[in-house]
């Protein structure tokens, strides 16, 4: 995969992708993702977080990608890159199919493409204010692009226990290691939408990281 950071391109191969799950900090927001997802027939989770393993190739930064069926939809996360001992902050969508997920938890992350950003920053130039780092997604519906999702880092347990949790060290020395690193709240419930809008704002540079995207629908054949 080719990515960007300050300008200058960076080449991985992805060798492993984590998707961490059920991350929240604050214990009634994690009860709220569950009783929204509960709607949808998700059954609650083992434990929290919980970190996914999913294939490494679904990591994409097309603006157009494949999906079955009409029942999936993006989560705006923060992204980790991790490889050959340096570590970037990017932005990614955890896309889900709502449908399968119902079934499965693990394998409706597994069938869906992960897009995200081109642009990583580099972590040294963050990380003493990762918790002030804004996320916010849109999804494009009944015509028009509406506020989906909105937060920030700090509403996510703390990123150096989720590199615990996962072993990405341990997982990028023999390779490219990338980790979603959970999710808000969905304003107006999780539902299926097919275009998703994303932004991730340091509000002490200025700087801005964004990613759209189209989810082109495949047919559902029995």
């Amino acid at each position: 995969m080719r990515f960007n950071v300050n300008g200058t391109p960076l080449d991985l191969d992805m060798a492993h992708l984590v998707i961490a799950g059920w991350t929240g900090r604050d214990p009634a927001a994690i009860q709220h993702h569950i009783e929204e997802l509960a709607a949808l027939g998700v059954a609650p989770p083992s434990t929290t977080p919980l970190f996914y393993r999913v294939a490494a190739s679904l990591l994409t930064t097309a603006t157009e990608v494949q999906v079955v069926g009409d029942s999936s939809s993006g989560e705006v996360e923060p992204m980790i890159v991790q490889a050959q001992g340096k570590r970037w902050l990017g932005l990614g969508s955890d896309h889900t199919d709502r449908a399968l997920e119902a079934q499965s938890v693990a394998m409706s992350k597994q069938v869906c493409t992960k897009p995200c950003a081109e642009e990583l920053w580099p972590w040294d130039e963050v990380a003493d204010r990762l918790e002030d780092i804004q996320l916010e997604s849109h999804i494009h519906e009944n015509g028009e692009w509406v506020l989906y999702q909105q937060g920030t880092i700090a509403s996510i347990r703390p990123l150096a226990d989720l590199l615990d949790g996962s072993a990405l060290n341990d997982l990028s020395k023999d390779g490219a290691a990338a980790m979603m690193c959970g999710t808000f709240g969905a304003k107006g419930g999780v539902r299926a939408a097919a275009g998703f809008r994303m932004t991730m704002t340091d509000p002490a540079s200025g700087r801005q990281i964004s990613h759209e995207y189209v989810a082109q629908q495949l047919a559902e054949v029995a």
